[in-house]
């Protein structure tokens, strides 16, 4: 970007993206779980303007959720605990798939499972689904029932197993991981090896509120998901350590991202895409808004592709301009855990 005269003048940025073999306009979605089953979110802005919307985790079989209260404020982010809640596969692509593709929306389906074959039975009512459904993003913070509630995601063989049963949706999957494991590394390898094209990181972190005046939990369910600016660090760490130690899986960021240089910064940990969650709650448009600034991010910083801005964290020094770091491929030493 340079300056003439009171005007700023700015080369158009490439914001296309690749997550896999998944080609995308630009690299912000919404996340699972906050955008709703449809186009809930039309209002507020043109979904169609999207790299895509990921929309909220379908089993099988429709599924009630837990009981409220379900979300509570806390911590600098949001308590979840509402329990998958959805109408089911077959009910999703009859009734609310149509007006979402309708927006011109690239669409993510969302699936979970609570054995190996509820996954594959959700993958295998999406693979008849229209074309705009591009990918699968396969939720593994789940209780394993087959293995005493144990969740998918804490396990590397229940992952490879559950996302290796989602391949009969016949589209690329994404496996969507948990940062409550002690080598998230190792988690996302056995996604890879299952077949997944790309993990998305991170899940939310386990947490839970109790009201001491009352002597009771915030939320019906006792503990839940911490979502929301709280989280952004811990997943800017998993994004990191993903990409460096498997630097061919594809990474989709996700965590605590409210604004163009939230996004930025998962990008440049090594995140080919990015999702915005918890933010939608406060402002639908969210999304949106945080795609206008990426790109307004990337004209001030001299980044001509954001594809060539992945992974290009450097040790700290001078500032620099463009996508390509010093040295491409050079990461910072991790610091040791506090």
């Amino acid at each position: 970007m340079r300056r003439l005269g009171r005007r700023w003048a700015t080369a158009p940025v490439d914001l296309a993206v690749a997550v896999g073999s998944v080609a995308l306009p630009n690299p912000v979605m919404t996340a699972s779980g906050t955008a709703g089953h449809g186009a809930e979110l039309a209002s507020y802005l043109d979904l169609g303007t999207l790299g895509a919307v990921v929309v909220k985790s379908l089993s099988a079989d429709p599924w009630t959720g837990n009981p409220a209260p379900r979300v509570h404020e806390a911590g600098g982010g949001m308590l979840n605990a509402v329990g998958l809640q959805g109408p089911g596969v077959e009910a999703w692509l009859e009734r609310d798939l149509p007006a979402l593709l309708a927006t011109g929306a690239r669409v993510v389906a969302s699936i979970w499972g609570r054995s190996v074959s509820d996954y594959e039975r959700a993958a295998a009512l999406l693979a008849g689904a229209p074309a705009g459904v591009l990918a699968v993003e396969v939720n593994l913070s789940c209780p394993n029932v087959e293995a005493r509630a144990d969740i998918f995601a804490h396990s590397t063989s229940a992952t490879e197993e559950a996302v290796a049963a989602a391949a009969a949706c016949g589209r690329p999957r994404w496996a969507k991981l948990s940062p409550n494991v002690t080598d998230l590394v190792a988690v996302a390898d056995a996604a890879r090896r299952a077949g997944a094209e790309a993990v998305t990181l991170i899940n939310t972190v386990m947490g839970m509120a109790i009201d001491p005046d009352r002597r009771t939990y915030r939320l019906a369910n006792g503990g839940g998901g911490l979502s929301g600016a709280a989280v952004h660090p811990i997943a800017v760490r998993a994004v990191h350590d993903v990409h460096a130690a498997l630097p061919d899986l594809p990474v989709v960021g996700v965590g605590g991202v409210a604004s163009g240089a939230d996004a930025a910064e998962l990008i440049v940990a090594g995140a080919s895409a990015v999702q915005v969650g918890t933010a939608t709650f406060a402002e639908p448009g969210a999304s949106g808004r945080v795609l206008a600034e990426l790109e307004t991010w990337c004209a001030h910083h001299g980044v001509a592709r954001i594809a060539e801005l992945t992974g290009s964290v450097r040790p700290p020094g001078p500032p620099v301009r463009g996508g390509e770091p010093a040295e491409r491929g050079v990461h910072p030493a991790r610091p040791p855990s506090r």
